[in-house]
């Protein structure tokens, strides 16, 4: 198991540690619902430096970037990011990522650290532009700093101004340390992420300045758990649960990422065919008033016969009503469709609704 530089940390802050993608992660410290909760109304700081980043340089990155990925990279400039996804040939979802534009010859591609190995391998694989590819993932930690408050802390050590514009980044300075700054998030609230190299000394000092530079606002280290509740009252995908190598863009609710239009890229033909035939299912969010606990794999059913499966689910912390994602048959998927949870042998009834869960 690999450990992140922020590892000490957790322990001395005696955080629940497991095993994710290959790391020894915290999942929580205190509990789940009080770090969503300080996410949601203030200030929370998550380690996320178990992310792949893997950087794509040369004449042809651009051209390399837009045929390996779904989305048109072309509209990018410096310092701007984007939300993307790499598929198979039969469409599938190899991963979905951030494309970040350091330059017309260079992109940051941030991916899941459970798919990190899989994904070096497809790009390498799918390679025909001789451009270089250098994975930096184990140079990089990654802190993402969520919030209400998260731009007050981070101003208070940052050497420039951070009205930073959603999905943007730009080079600066905290705690004495050179980084990346961008302003993407995972949890709908407003929030930054810290991309930055050195030891674990440099580590634990840029730690401690941003709880520091957090105090007033009663800052909170979140972990995992609350990173997935966070998410997932936001509607957002995370992959191995709501999208994978089975699933496509189109029925995934991502068709807006997936630019039909472009000239040609991998899985184009049969996203295009899924688009104009319409999806056999689709991703949908569903809301119960029960507090019944949804949990991925349930069937979902409609008046006796089971129509798809939960892929997550929980009891949201802020609505604290059963909240998930799944897949449904198509014709269930318009909004205030009544449906059902299978749960433990009961139906469970709830309603398919629009997302995001928590308007904001």
């Amino acid at each position: 198991m690999k450990k992140t530089k922020f590892y000490s940390v957790h322990e001395n802050l005696k955080a629940k540690i497991v095993e994710f993608a290959g790391f020894l992660m915290p999942i929580q410290y205190s509990s789940i619902l009080t770090e969503h909760k300080a996410v949601r109304n203030s200030v929370g700081v998550f380690d996320v430096s178990h992310m792949g980043e893997i950087f794509i340089r040369g004449e042809k990155a651009l051209d390399f970037v837009n045929y390996v990925t779904v989305n048109d990279a072309s509209q990018l400039v410096d310092g701007k990011v984007q939300y993307s996804a790499m598929c198979y040939e039969d469409g599938g979802i190899v991963d979905d990522l951030l494309v970040y534009r350091i330059s017309q010859n260079e992109f940051m591609l941030v991916v899941n650290a459970s798919n990190k190995e899989k994904d070096l391998e497809w790009i390498k694989k799918n390679n025909k532009f001789g451009v270089d590819i250098v994975d930096e993932s184990d140079d990089y930690s990654l802190l993402a700093v969520q919030g209400p408050n998260s731009k007050a802390t981070i101003q208070k050590i940052c050497s420039k101004n951070i009205d930073l514009d959603y999905y943007t980044f730009f080079f600066a300075d905290i705690a004495g340390a050179d980084m990346l700054i961008s302003r993407t998030g995972y949890t709908g609230e407003l929030g930054y992420e810290l991309y930055f190299k050195g030891d674990e000394v440099v580590a634990e000092k840029i730690w401690n300045e941003i709880f520091e530079a957090g105090k007033e606002y009663n800052i909170q280290p979140v972990g995992l758990g609350a990173r997935d509740s966070l998410r997932l009252e936001m509607g957002f995908c995370l992959y191995g649960n709501d999208i994978d190598q089975t699933t496509n863009t189109i029925e995934a609710g991502l068709g807006w990422i997936t630019k039909l239009k472009k000239e040609n890229f991998i899985g184009k033909d049969v996203l295009v065919k899924t688009k104009e035939e319409g999806p056999k299912r689709k991703l949908v969010g569903m809301i119960s008033d029960e507090k019944s606990f949804p949990r991925h794999g349930y069937e979902i059913s409609s008046d006796g016969k089971v129509i798809g499966k939960i892929t997550s689910g929980i009891v949201s912390p802020i609505l604290e009503k059963a909240i998930a994602l799944g897949y449904v048959e198509s014709e269930y998927a318009k909004e205030g469709t009544k449906v059902n949870f299978l749960i433990r042998g009961k139906e469970i009834p709830a309603l398919v609704t629009k997302l995001p869960f928590i308007k904001k």
